[in-house]
């Protein structure tokens, strides 16, 4: 198997979370978005999307995140529940993810602010994108907070779910734009959890080189 991915990458981080937890044999092939990789002929080649992730296994590719999380907890046979019912709790909470809060808070909130391409430029249209990203994400993430994870320390149970290491992925994004999650203390809590195991500290070197590198701009004098 071969994982390519980009390390600051919202959605490749995940993947690194995971293996991380749950090694496999995986050769894993860093396909930098700043240099322009993901757009060369021979990485269109074995994904049309020019986008990260991407993963080859028995000449076969996957190509969303989400896909590729589940075909290596598949493999591995870990972070997603074998029991139909909780796989489709786990299924539905990914989803959520991707359809909602990662659409309001990353391209409607965070991505304009911190990526030129995503920014608009007449100023009113994007102060009110960014004031409709917010209110969105704010209602997303209350849900998440008093329905997902009020009664449980991770979104499968007393360990991390695929679900969970996607979604403090996306959540996460917001430290970009220094976006405050303790209004939600449920969320605050489990995102610390996230980050207090290993997985999280030995895969987000170039996440937080970025970070900072961002939030260093942005405080800079206009």
């Amino acid at each position: 198997m071969r994982v390519y991915l980009d390390p600051i990458s919202t959605t490749c981080r995940p993947l690194l979370m995971f293996l991380y937890d749950h090694p496999l044999p995986v050769e894993i092939v860093t396909i930098s978005l700043f240099a322009g990789e993901h757009q060369a002929p021979a990485f269109a080649a074995l994904n049309p999307n020019r986008a990260v992730p991407a993963l080859e296994d028995g000449g076969q590719v996957l190509t969303e995140v989400s896909a590729i999380l589940k075909h290596l907890a598949d493999t591995a046979g870990a972070a997603y529940p074998a029991e139909a019912m909780q796989r489709a709790r786990t299924n539905q909470w990914m989803d959520w993810f991707n359809t909602g809060l990662y659409r309001d808070l990353g391209y409607n909130y965070v991505y304009p602010q911190a990526l030129p391409d995503y920014r608009f430029d007449n100023p009113q249209t994007q102060a009110d994108v960014l004031a409709r990203g917010a209110a969105r994400a704010a209602k997303w993430l209350m849900i998440l907070d008093r329905h997902g994870l009020a009664d449980a320390r991770f979104l499968g149970g007393e360990e991390p779910s695929i679900a969970d290491y996607l979604g403090a992925s996306y959540v996460s994004l917001g430290d970009w734009v220094g976006f405050d999650v303790s209004p939600y203390p449920n969320v605050s809590r489990w995102l610390a959890d996230l980050r207090a195991r290993p997985c999280w500290e030995d895969t987000h070197g170039p996440w937080n080189a970025l970070v900072a590198q961002l939030r260093a701009a942005q405080l800079q004098p206009a």
